[in-house]
Protein backbone atom coordinates (compact mmCIF):
# COMPACT_ATOMS: atom_id res chain seq x y z
CA UNK A 1 0.00 0.00 0.00
CA UNK A 2 0.95 3.83 -0.34
CA UNK A 3 1.98 5.81 2.39
CA UNK A 4 3.35 9.14 3.05
CA UNK A 5 6.62 8.75 5.05
CA UNK A 6 8.33 11.09 7.72
CA UNK A 7 12.06 10.37 7.75
CA UNK A 8 13.68 13.47 9.08
CA UNK A 9 12.16 16.56 10.69
CA UNK A 10 12.14 19.57 8.49
CA UNK A 11 12.43 17.19 5.48
CA UNK A 12 9.19 16.44 2.81
CA UNK A 13 7.27 13.34 2.86
CA UNK A 14 8.08 10.55 0.82
CA UNK A 15 5.23 8.33 -0.66
CA UNK A 16 6.29 4.62 -0.70
CA UNK A 17 5.25 1.33 -0.15
CA UNK A 18 4.88 -0.25 2.61
CA UNK A 19 2.77 -2.88 4.24
CA UNK A 20 0.19 -3.94 6.64
CA UNK A 21 0.17 -7.07 9.45
CA UNK A 22 -3.40 -8.78 9.05
CA UNK A 23 -5.80 -8.03 11.98
CA UNK A 24 -5.37 -8.98 15.44
CA UNK A 25 -6.85 -9.76 18.33
CA UNK A 26 -9.49 -5.89 18.61
CA UNK A 27 -7.88 -4.79 15.74
CA UNK A 28 -9.59 -3.91 12.40
CA UNK A 29 -8.36 -2.82 8.65
CA UNK A 30 -9.41 0.22 7.16
CA UNK A 31 -9.76 1.12 4.05
CA UNK A 32 -9.10 5.09 4.03
CA UNK A 33 -11.63 7.65 2.46
CA UNK A 34 -10.18 10.86 3.42
CA UNK A 35 -7.59 12.26 5.61
CA UNK A 36 -7.37 15.72 6.48
CA UNK A 37 -3.77 17.99 7.01
CA UNK A 38 -4.11 19.16 10.00
CA UNK A 39 -1.64 21.46 12.37
CA UNK A 40 -0.61 19.08 14.52
CA UNK A 41 0.57 16.95 11.68
CA UNK A 42 2.97 19.86 11.05
CA UNK A 43 4.37 20.23 14.17
CA UNK A 44 6.57 16.66 14.04
CA UNK A 45 6.80 17.06 10.37
CA UNK A 46 8.64 21.11 10.97
CA UNK A 47 10.77 19.26 14.33
CA UNK A 48 8.67 21.52 17.13
CA UNK A 49 7.56 17.96 18.49
CA UNK A 50 9.50 14.85 18.44
CA UNK A 51 8.41 11.20 16.32
CA UNK A 52 10.64 8.76 16.26
CA UNK A 53 11.15 7.86 12.38
CA UNK A 54 10.09 6.42 9.78
CA UNK A 55 6.91 7.32 10.66
CA UNK A 56 2.95 7.23 9.14
CA UNK A 57 1.56 10.46 10.27
CA UNK A 58 -1.46 11.56 9.53
CA UNK A 59 -4.77 11.39 12.38
CA UNK A 60 -7.66 13.25 10.64
CA UNK A 61 -9.53 10.59 9.00
CA UNK A 62 -12.45 8.43 7.73
CA UNK A 63 -13.18 5.15 5.58
CA UNK A 64 -14.88 2.07 5.59
CA UNK A 65 -14.04 -1.45 7.32
CA UNK A 66 -12.40 -3.81 5.40
CA UNK A 67 -11.78 -6.86 7.81
CA UNK A 68 -12.07 -7.38 11.68
CA UNK A 69 -10.14 -9.55 13.86
CA UNK A 70 -10.78 -12.02 16.01
CA UNK A 71 -12.54 -10.53 19.33
CA UNK A 72 -14.31 -7.40 17.94
CA UNK A 73 -17.97 -7.20 18.10
CA UNK A 74 -18.50 -3.48 17.83
CA UNK A 75 -17.43 -3.03 14.00
CA UNK A 76 -17.79 -5.55 10.63
CA UNK A 77 -16.62 -5.15 7.01
CA UNK A 78 -18.66 -2.50 5.48
CA UNK A 79 -18.88 -0.14 8.39
CA UNK A 80 -17.91 3.62 7.81
CA UNK A 81 -15.79 4.89 10.64
CA UNK A 82 -14.12 7.82 11.61
CA UNK A 83 -10.36 7.68 13.29
CA UNK A 84 -9.62 8.80 16.74
CA UNK A 85 -6.09 9.67 18.37
CA UNK A 86 -7.40 9.55 21.54
CA UNK A 87 -7.77 5.97 21.72
CA UNK A 88 -8.57 4.52 24.87
CA UNK A 89 -8.36 1.79 26.74
CA UNK A 90 -11.61 1.07 28.22
CA UNK A 91 -10.49 0.05 31.92
CA UNK A 92 -8.07 2.59 33.74
CA UNK A 93 -9.61 5.17 35.92
CA UNK A 94 -10.47 8.36 33.42
CA UNK A 95 -11.73 5.94 31.18
CA UNK A 96 -13.96 4.41 33.62
CA UNK A 97 -14.63 7.68 34.79
CA UNK A 98 -15.85 9.15 31.72
CA UNK A 99 -12.43 10.85 30.73
CA UNK A 100 -11.61 8.20 27.86
CA UNK A 101 -9.85 11.85 25.97
CA UNK A 102 -6.80 11.90 28.54
CA UNK A 103 -7.08 7.66 28.95
CA UNK A 104 -3.59 6.51 31.15
CA UNK A 105 -3.40 2.90 29.44
CA UNK A 106 -3.03 3.84 26.17
CA UNK A 107 -0.54 1.95 25.37
CA UNK A 108 -2.09 -1.05 26.14
CA UNK A 109 -3.71 -1.10 22.75
CA UNK A 110 -0.73 -1.65 21.28
CA UNK A 111 0.93 -4.76 19.84
CA UNK A 112 4.05 -5.79 22.11
CA UNK A 113 7.81 -5.57 21.24
CA UNK A 114 6.88 -9.91 20.51
CA UNK A 115 4.66 -9.35 18.64
CA UNK A 116 5.21 -8.29 14.23
CA UNK A 117 4.50 -4.47 14.06
CA UNK A 118 1.23 -3.62 12.46
CA UNK A 119 3.67 -1.10 9.85
CA UNK A 120 6.44 -2.44 8.29
CA UNK A 121 9.18 -1.95 5.15
CA UNK A 122 11.36 -4.11 3.62
CA UNK A 123 11.10 -6.06 7.03
CA UNK A 124 11.45 -3.27 9.38
CA UNK A 125 9.10 -1.57 11.62
CA UNK A 126 7.27 1.79 10.51
CA UNK A 127 5.82 3.94 13.59
CA UNK A 128 2.39 4.06 13.91
CA UNK A 129 1.40 7.91 14.72
CA UNK A 130 -1.32 8.57 17.68
CA UNK A 131 -2.96 4.67 16.82
CA UNK A 132 -3.85 5.41 13.77
CA UNK A 133 -1.38 6.57 10.58
CA UNK A 134 -3.78 7.84 7.95
CA UNK A 135 -1.75 9.47 5.10
CA UNK A 136 -2.03 5.99 3.76
CA UNK A 137 -4.57 4.16 1.56
CA UNK A 138 -5.46 1.64 4.70
CA UNK A 139 -4.38 1.46 8.39
CA UNK A 140 -4.81 -1.49 10.77
CA UNK A 141 -5.73 0.14 13.95
CA UNK A 142 -7.25 -1.47 17.42
CA UNK A 143 -11.05 -0.69 17.47
CA UNK A 144 -11.14 1.45 20.27
CA UNK A 145 -9.23 4.05 17.75
CA UNK A 146 -12.57 3.98 15.83
CA UNK A 147 -16.21 5.23 15.82
CA UNK A 148 -18.31 3.95 13.66
CA UNK A 149 -21.32 6.38 12.09
CA UNK A 150 -23.99 6.62 10.10
CA UNK A 151 -23.38 5.61 6.01
CA UNK A 152 -25.60 9.03 4.92
CA UNK A 153 -22.32 10.76 6.01
CA UNK A 154 -20.23 11.51 3.59
CA UNK A 155 -16.58 10.52 4.50
CA UNK A 156 -14.69 13.46 3.20
CA UNK A 157 -16.68 15.63 5.62
CA UNK A 158 -16.31 12.91 8.24
CA UNK A 159 -12.96 13.48 8.34
CA UNK A 160 -13.04 16.56 9.38
CA UNK A 161 -14.48 15.64 12.94
CA UNK A 162 -11.69 13.38 13.71
CA UNK A 163 -9.63 16.16 14.93
CA UNK A 164 -10.38 19.80 14.19
CA UNK A 165 -14.14 19.87 14.37
CA UNK A 166 -14.13 17.24 17.92
CA UNK A 167 -11.30 19.42 19.12
CA UNK A 168 -12.95 23.05 18.82
CA UNK A 169 -16.47 22.05 19.26
CA UNK A 170 -15.31 19.61 22.76
CA UNK A 171 -13.19 22.65 24.15
CA UNK A 172 -16.85 24.29 24.31
CA UNK A 173 -19.04 22.11 24.98
CA UNK A 174 -17.13 19.41 27.09
CA UNK A 175 -13.85 20.86 28.73
CA UNK A 176 -14.95 24.52 29.17
CA UNK A 177 -18.78 23.74 29.64
CA UNK A 178 -19.90 27.72 27.82
CA UNK A 179 -22.72 28.92 29.54
CA UNK A 180 -25.79 30.11 27.85
CA UNK A 181 -25.85 34.11 27.45
CA UNK A 182 -21.74 33.70 27.78
CA UNK A 183 -19.20 36.31 26.44
CA UNK A 184 -16.34 34.06 24.40
CA UNK A 185 -13.33 34.78 22.82
CA UNK A 186 -11.46 32.40 19.95
CA UNK A 187 -8.23 33.35 19.06
CA UNK A 188 -7.01 31.69 15.77
CA UNK A 189 -9.36 31.12 12.98
CA UNK A 190 -8.28 27.82 11.58
CA UNK A 191 -9.90 24.75 11.76
CA UNK A 192 -9.89 24.13 14.98
CA UNK A 193 -10.78 27.81 16.41
CA UNK A 194 -13.22 28.00 14.04
CA UNK A 195 -14.94 24.97 15.46
CA UNK A 196 -14.82 26.70 18.67
CA UNK A 197 -16.75 29.42 17.02
CA UNK A 198 -19.21 27.03 15.89
CA UNK A 199 -19.61 25.20 19.23
CA UNK A 200 -20.01 28.80 20.96
CA UNK A 201 -22.73 29.63 18.48
CA UNK A 202 -24.02 26.18 19.36
CA UNK A 203 -23.81 26.83 23.07
CA UNK A 204 -25.86 29.93 23.10
CA UNK A 205 -22.87 32.32 24.11
CA UNK A 206 -24.42 35.65 23.22
CA UNK A 207 -20.89 37.78 22.29
CA UNK A 208 -18.58 35.59 19.89
CA UNK A 209 -15.55 37.33 19.26
CA UNK A 210 -13.08 36.07 17.10
CA UNK A 211 -9.34 37.54 16.28
CA UNK A 212 -7.29 36.50 13.47
CA UNK A 213 -4.39 38.41 11.71
CA UNK A 214 -5.78 36.89 8.14
CA UNK A 215 -9.15 38.92 7.07
CA UNK A 216 -10.39 36.28 4.95
CA UNK A 217 -10.03 33.71 8.01
CA UNK A 218 -11.96 36.46 9.59
CA UNK A 219 -14.61 36.38 7.02
CA UNK A 220 -14.31 32.63 7.66
CA UNK A 221 -15.23 33.12 11.17
CA UNK A 222 -18.33 35.47 10.82
CA UNK A 223 -20.36 32.90 8.81
CA UNK A 224 -19.38 30.30 11.74
CA UNK A 225 -21.65 32.54 14.32
CA UNK A 226 -18.63 34.94 15.30
CA UNK A 227 -20.64 38.19 16.38
CA UNK A 228 -17.74 40.52 16.58
CA UNK A 229 -14.15 40.14 14.58
CA UNK A 230 -10.90 41.43 15.27
CA UNK A 231 -8.17 42.01 13.17
CA UNK A 232 -4.92 42.10 16.01
CA UNK A 233 -2.34 43.28 13.10
CA UNK A 234 -4.70 46.69 12.98
CA UNK A 235 -6.12 47.13 16.48
CA UNK A 236 -5.37 45.94 20.16
CA UNK A 237 -7.32 42.94 20.64
CA UNK A 238 -7.43 42.97 24.72
CA UNK A 239 -8.67 46.48 24.59
CA UNK A 240 -11.07 45.54 21.66
CA UNK A 241 -12.91 42.78 23.96
CA UNK A 242 -12.96 44.77 27.20
CA UNK A 243 -14.55 47.08 25.15
CA UNK A 244 -16.95 44.69 23.14
CA UNK A 245 -17.93 43.13 26.80
CA UNK A 246 -18.76 46.93 28.33
CA UNK A 247 -15.61 47.00 30.65
CA UNK A 248 -15.75 43.20 31.92
CA UNK A 249 -14.30 41.37 29.72
CA UNK A 250 -15.56 37.99 28.37
CA UNK A 251 -16.49 34.71 30.54
CA UNK A 252 -14.28 32.25 28.29
CA UNK A 253 -11.33 32.78 25.80
CA UNK A 254 -9.94 29.99 24.02
CA UNK A 255 -6.37 30.20 22.46
CA UNK A 256 -5.79 27.82 19.23
CA UNK A 257 -2.77 29.22 17.49
CA UNK A 258 0.19 27.50 20.07
CA UNK A 259 1.49 31.12 21.40
CA UNK A 260 2.61 32.39 24.88
CA UNK A 261 2.07 35.35 24.32
CA UNK A 262 -1.27 34.72 22.88
CA UNK A 263 -2.22 32.89 25.55
CA UNK A 264 -1.53 35.73 27.89
CA UNK A 265 -3.24 38.19 26.38
CA UNK A 266 -6.50 35.96 26.05
CA UNK A 267 -6.05 35.46 29.73
CA UNK A 268 -5.86 39.38 29.92
CA UNK A 269 -9.26 39.60 28.25
CA UNK A 270 -11.03 37.88 31.08
CA UNK A 271 -13.82 38.90 33.18
CA UNK A 272 -13.72 37.88 36.88
CA UNK A 273 -14.43 34.27 37.12
CA UNK A 274 -13.55 33.91 33.35
CA UNK A 275 -11.85 30.54 32.30
CA UNK A 276 -9.19 30.68 29.81
CA UNK A 277 -8.90 27.27 27.50
CA UNK A 278 -5.27 26.73 26.14
CA UNK A 279 -6.20 24.30 22.38
CA UNK A 280 -3.11 25.58 19.92
CA UNK A 281 -0.28 23.35 20.61
CA UNK A 282 3.16 24.50 21.70
CA UNK A 283 6.64 23.21 21.96
CA UNK A 284 7.52 21.11 24.27
CA UNK A 285 9.74 23.74 26.11
CA UNK A 286 7.10 26.58 25.70
CA UNK A 287 5.94 28.30 29.13
CA UNK A 288 2.78 31.06 29.18
CA UNK A 289 3.99 33.59 31.84
CA UNK A 290 0.73 35.41 33.35
CA UNK A 291 0.15 38.17 36.57
CA UNK A 292 -0.48 36.50 39.70
CA UNK A 293 -3.13 39.16 40.64
CA UNK A 294 -5.59 38.19 38.26
CA UNK A 295 -5.95 35.00 39.27
CA UNK A 296 -7.09 36.69 42.71
CA UNK A 297 -10.74 37.21 41.07
CA UNK A 298 -10.88 33.18 40.94
CA UNK A 299 -9.66 33.32 36.58
CA UNK A 300 -8.81 30.36 35.56
CA UNK A 301 -6.58 28.30 33.30
CA UNK A 302 -7.02 24.87 31.45
CA UNK A 303 -5.70 22.76 29.23
CA UNK A 304 -7.35 20.71 26.45
CA UNK A 305 -6.91 17.31 25.23
CA UNK A 306 -9.26 17.18 22.10
CA UNK A 307 -11.68 18.99 23.35
CA UNK A 308 -12.27 16.32 26.28
CA UNK A 309 -14.05 14.22 24.14
CA UNK A 310 -16.52 10.81 24.27
CA UNK A 311 -15.84 9.92 20.94
CA UNK A 312 -17.70 6.85 20.02
CA UNK A 313 -21.18 9.00 21.21
CA UNK A 314 -20.13 12.78 20.50
CA UNK A 315 -18.88 12.04 16.90
CA UNK A 316 -22.06 10.05 15.76
CA UNK A 317 -24.06 13.43 17.55
CA UNK A 318 -21.71 15.79 15.07
CA UNK A 319 -22.58 13.59 12.22
CA UNK A 320 -25.95 14.31 13.09
CA UNK A 321 -25.77 18.16 13.99
CA UNK A 322 -24.92 17.68 9.83
CA UNK A 323 -26.75 15.99 8.40
CA UNK A 324 -29.58 18.10 10.05
CA UNK A 325 -27.93 20.96 8.84
CA UNK A 326 -26.71 22.45 12.26
CA UNK A 327 -23.17 21.85 12.14
CA UNK A 328 -21.54 23.81 9.55
CA UNK A 329 -18.48 21.45 7.25
CA UNK A 330 -18.95 22.67 3.72
CA UNK A 331 -17.27 25.94 4.43
CA UNK A 332 -14.34 24.43 6.30
CA UNK A 333 -13.54 22.18 3.07
CA UNK A 334 -10.97 24.42 1.45
CA UNK A 335 -9.07 21.95 -0.76
CA UNK A 336 -8.75 18.50 -2.06
CA UNK A 337 -5.84 16.66 -3.16
CA UNK A 338 -4.34 13.18 -4.15
CA UNK A 339 -1.73 11.72 -1.75
CA UNK A 340 1.21 12.67 -4.17
CA UNK A 341 0.45 15.96 -3.42
CA UNK A 342 0.81 16.29 0.13
CA UNK A 343 3.55 18.30 0.70
CA UNK A 344 2.54 20.66 -1.67
CA UNK A 345 -0.66 20.77 0.69
CA UNK A 346 1.08 21.34 4.15
CA UNK A 347 3.18 24.17 2.30
CA UNK A 348 -0.06 25.95 1.50
CA UNK A 349 -0.70 25.54 5.28
CA UNK A 350 2.61 27.19 6.30
CA UNK A 351 0.86 29.68 4.20
CA UNK A 352 -1.92 30.22 5.74
CA UNK A 353 -3.96 29.36 2.91
CA UNK A 354 -7.38 27.60 3.05
CA UNK A 355 -9.40 26.00 6.24
CA UNK A 356 -8.82 22.49 5.69
CA UNK A 357 -7.69 20.37 2.86
CA UNK A 358 -7.99 16.51 2.72
CA UNK A 359 -6.06 14.51 1.52
CA UNK A 360 -8.74 12.23 -1.50
CA UNK A 361 -7.86 8.99 -1.93
CA UNK A 362 -10.93 8.31 -4.78
CA UNK A 363 -8.34 11.07 -6.90
CA UNK A 364 -4.84 10.57 -8.65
Amino acid sequence: MKAAIFRQAGQPLEIEEITLSNPGHNEVLVEVAATGLCHTDLHFMDGHLPVPAPAVLGHETAGIVRAVGAGVSYLQPGDHVIGCLSAFCGSCHQCLSGHPSICEDQASINRDDKEEPRLMQAGSSVQQFMNLSAFADHMLVHEHALAKIDKAMPLDKAALIGCGVTTGIGAVMRTAKVELGSSVVVIGCGAVGLNAVQGARMAGALNIIAIDINADRLAMAKKFGATHVINSKTASPVDQVIQITLGKGAEYAFEAVGSPQLARDAFMMLRKNGTLVLIGLMSQDAEVSLPFMQFIAERRVMGCDMGSNQFRTDMQRLVAFYLDGRLNLDDMLTGRIPLHQINDGFDDMRKGQGIRTIIDFSIG
